[in-house]
């Protein structure tokens, strides 16, 4: 099956600072541009079997080959999730990961990132956050977004920015590292069975890499931890009994979080 290029352009009406922003995607993803010539995204997927990530204004939009709706980043949930922290509420992830300030965290499959940010706010700046993200086209929309995305908003800003996004499977990834290389390990693959509802939600599914869970992703992620593995997975998940994961079990959450103890 032959692999599916991508192809940079610009909205319908590009001026230089999309220009500029289409030029150093083409440079960094090693992908062709294709001036817009009037015609639409769905059109020029079409007519070149291909991927398309478009630079706008002040963002990329990214179509996966088929896709009717673009990815882009958003911080989405991160924004009132930090609130409610800061006011002392209760947040399921933080709970399961039980970080510390001046940890180091791996999130195995970064997606949108919005529980990298909630990390990224309770280690502070003495620790590290990564964000692991397989598709190269998500890895730069993500990456490039959390260091532009215009906000005021605080820790909002500061939490996105700290997040070394690294465009690389997990698995592999894992291997290459030594014994007790992050604090903690974070896995939430796919689901099963669809759980958001966010528009965006649905085109990361459409562009993202589908992965599951396997014995070798956790034995690497348990070698690798030093504290915890922590999973994120639909509640009727097998994974949590068959991989021996403490399941957090919440009422009214279509997902939990399960941990394994290092």
């Amino acid at each position: 099956m032959r692999a599916i290029n991508t192809i940079v352009t610009t909205a319908g009406r590009p001026d230089e600072e999309s220009m500029a922003l289409a030029a150093f995607a083409c440079q960094t993803l090693g992908a062709a541009f294709e001036p817009r010539k009037k015609r639409s995204v769905w059109k020029m997927s079409q007519e070149f079997q291909a991927n398309i990530l478009v630079a706008g204004k002040n963002r990329y939009d990214y179509y996966a080959f088929g896709a009717g709706e673009p990815f882009f980043f958003h911080p989405n949930s991160a924004a009132f999730r930090l609130k409610r922290i800061a006011r002392g509420e209760a947040e399921p992830f933080l709970e399961a990961a039980q970080l510390q300030l001046g940890d180091t965290v791996l999130d195995c499959t970064l997606g949108l990132a919005a529980d990298a940010m909630l990390a990224a706010y309770i280690v502070g700046e003495t620790g590290r956050i990564v964000g692991l993200e397989a598709n190269p086209n998500v890895a730069f929309v993500v990456g490039q977004g959390m260091q532009t995305y215009d906000t005021t908003e605080l820790p909002l800003t500061a939490c996105m920015r700290q997040i070394e996004v690294v465009h690389a499977e997990a698995v592999r990834y894992l291997k290459e590292l030594p014994a007790n290389a992050f604090d903690v390990v974070y896995m939430d693959p796919m689901f099963e069975e669809v759980i958001e509802e966010s528009n965006n939600f649905e085109a990361l599914r459409l562009a993202g890499e589908h992965v599951s869970l396997t014995d070798e992703w956790v034995q690497e992620a348990m070698r690798v931890a030093k504290k915890r593995v922590v999973l994120k997975a639909h509640f009727r998940s097998e994974w949590f009994r068959k991989y021996h994961f403490q399941q957090y079990e919440r009422v009214t959450a279509k997902f939990h979080y399960g941990v394994l103890e290092v």
